[in-house]
């Protein structure tokens, strides 16, 4: 079975290089695919576990003989979490690794980042983990979502919390385009339980001081703050948070919903709400659930995260697409395919993509982090 080889950025290792030189056609490799992602960095707890994930479900499919005869190679790539490596990673893969498609990687402005080199090579992004309402509205013809939308998440949250009394909310969100879009949903929440935000701040996605805005949402006398960040700036808010004196209940995004986050919160973690995209996931109910702990169990893990659900589900909707381009598959073609999957049962959970729709799943839920610092539904 051929190994999933993950690759630093800007050194390749000397195997990947030798790959390179062997490759000289103008022919796609089989069934190779690429995952520029933030391996290190704030959110490297997070896509790390997006990677198990997917290597889950695809060292299975080529344990059973991969694809139409053909093993699935994932390629990943550190980016840094940094946009512009995003971009220079991702031509690499596409002109040099010739991969059929970009997949799995993670943030908003990256994801944004990569949609004019997608329309100019003509290489699909299947499952970005991202919930950016940019790469659901208008319909882009070369990006596949297989996750909910931040905002439809962040709604749901205030909604909830509204529900049980709670009034007084406060908002942090990163300055840039992911906490802006998601805060736009947060905001309809707010509209609809006919709230405001009590405290409603930005701050820099780049090593943000959480020192004066924790003093502010003590003296706010906020009952909760929903902190719209990464995973690492989101536990080092929560964190500065409680030592300001502030017992506000804290609420994040399905962008933190990794076991490495709840290690990030250390003590502070019980308690603390995660919205979620996939269903719980020890919930055998599910078919898709049931699956990947069977997988997991076989290969001595201990069971899946929230994270590593979304990285199954997406390899489970890219191999799928795989399947259906035919044995010599293209860009185009594995596009094409894509587009016409209808009503895909992905274990209890329907995929359907169409020309008007590349939506995939609307699944939304709510997860608290209990004592023993598992997510609870």
């Amino acid at each position: 079975m051929k190994r999933i080889r993950m690759f630093s950025h800007p050194l390749w290792t000397a195997f990947g290089l030798a790959g390179l030189l062997a490759f000289s056609t103008p022919a796609w490799a089989q069934l190779r695919v690429g995952m520029p992602s933030g391996f290190s960095g704030s959110v490297a707890a997070g896509v790390k576990e997006n990677h198990e994930g997917a290597r889950l479900y695809f060292d299975n499919i080529n344990a059973r003989g991969g694809v139409n005869g053909q093993k699935i190679e994932l390629i990943a790539v550190d980016d840094k979490f940094d946009p512009k490596i995003t971009v220079e990673v991702a031509r690499e893969l596409i002109t040099k690794q010739r991969v059929l498609a970009l997949f799995l990687n993670r943030g908003t402005p990256h994801s944004q980042a990569l949609l004019p080199i997608l329309a100019e090579l003509k290489v699909p992004l299947v499952a970005p983990s991202t919930g950016a309402m940019v790469l659901h509205e208008p319909v882009n013809p070369w990006v596949f979502n297989v996750r909910a939308t931040y905002q439809r998440e962040a709604a749901k949250a205030i909604e909830h919390l509204a529900s049980i009394g709670i009034t007084r909310i406060a908002l942090f969100e990163n300055d840039d385009s992911f906490g802006a879009d998601s805060a736009a949903g947060a905001l309809k929440g707010f509209a609809k339980a006919n709230l405001k935000p009590v405290m409603h701040e930005k701050f820099p996605r780049e090593k943000p001081d959480f020192t004066a805005l924790a003093k502010q949402l003590n003296e706010s006398n906020a009952q909760a703050v929903m902190v719209i960040g990464s995973a690492g700036n989101t536990a080092n808010a929560i964190k500065t948070i409680r030592e300001a004196g502030s017992r506000a209940q804290a609420v994040t995004l399905s962008n933190n919903a990794s076991d490495g986050f709840i290690k990030l919160l250390g003590e502070h973690a019980r308690g603390v709400i995660v919205t979620q995209v996939f269903p719980n996931e020890r919930s055998v109910a599910y078919g898709l659930i049931k699956e990947a702990q069977d997988f997991a169990k076989a290969r001595g893990l201990d069971g899946v995260s929230p994270a590593m659900m979304e990285g199954y589900a997406a390899a489970k909707v890219l191999t799928e697409g795989l399947r259906r381009a035919g044995p010599n598959p293209t860009p185009v073609a594995l596009r094409d395919a894509l587009e016409n999957l209808k009503g895909f049962d992905l274990g209890g959970l329907t995929v359907h993509y169409s020309p008007t729709n590349h939506t995939g799943l609307d699944f939304a839920d709510l997860s608290i982090i209990d004592a023993s610092g598992k997510f609870r539904r």
